[in-house]
């Protein structure tokens, strides 16, 4: 059974799957991506404010336009999470988060959620393997009222700051930057068994999250019968 929200001090929230679909992403923003591609190569190569994005890329792709859209384009295709092509995706996001053509659709329980958590005095930290620039994209820019939500959200943690999401190390990482609130008093939430799981093991208390459009969580793993399909107030 989830346990009261009284007895948590820290909500930790995956993105995908547990806070908006996962096809937001697979349908939304990477063929926003790479849509805004070509024409961000054109306008911005020689740029000094797009040479750190270039730079990150393997050598072999930093001198040629159409090498580095190639690799992007096969990155993407094969479903590649890299740190170099996520703070390129960051900055193609941040044009159509700020023309207004990109919202993130955030399940219809989670805004009040995370507002109510926050007005008891909660903090609540996102951990996703998307960048933090990227997290921060998507927060400031939802379709709840209002569309940003960055005021409420405590810390930002990902793979370069925290670690892989399957190792328990990362969520030991995370409780570390808090070391004055106990680990029981942590709660993460994500719609993959494998991510709660090592959440456990760190000492933090941590439940499977099923949402329309997320694939059936495994009958045969002992936590697949503690799924939450929906937060409210009263438990998490």
């Amino acid at each position: 059974m989830a346990p009261s929200i009284a007895d948590i001090d820290v909500l930790v929230f995956d993105i995908e799957g547990t806070v908006c679909p996962i096809s937001f992403v697979k349908d939304v923003l990477s063929p926003y991506a790479l849509e805004a591609l070509p024409k961000a190569l054109d306008r911005e190569w020689d740029t000094p404010g797009f040479a750190p994005y270039r730079n990150a890329f393997p050598a072999e792709y930093r001198d040629s336009r159409s090498d580095l859209e190639a690799h992007v384009r096969d990155l993407i295709a094969r479903d590649v999470k890299i740190s170099y092509l996520k703070g390129l995706q960051g900055h193609l996001w941040e044009q159509g988060y700020a023309s207004g053509e990109i919202r993130a659709p955030l399940f219809p329980d989670v805004a009040p959620f995370i507002k109510a958590a926050h007005a008891a005095g909660k903090k609540i930290i996102i951990y996703s393997s998307g960048s933090v620039p990227a997290q921060k994209l998507l927060f400031g820019h939802t379709n709840a009222d209002p569309s940003d939500l960055k005021p409420l959200i405590s810390d930002w943690f990902d793979t370069v700051n925290a670690g892989p999401k399957m190792d328990v190390a990362s969520y030991a990482t995370i409780l570390s930057n808090y070391s004055d609130i106990s680990s029981e008093r942590w709660l993460f939430l994500s719609d993959n068994l494998l991510e709660v799981d090592a959440a456990i093991q760190s000492g933090m208390r941590s439940f499977p999250v099923t949402r329309p459009g997320n694939a059936p969580l495994s009958p045969d793993h002992h936590l697949s019968k503690l799924a939450l399909s929906e937060f409210t107030h009263d438990s998490a």
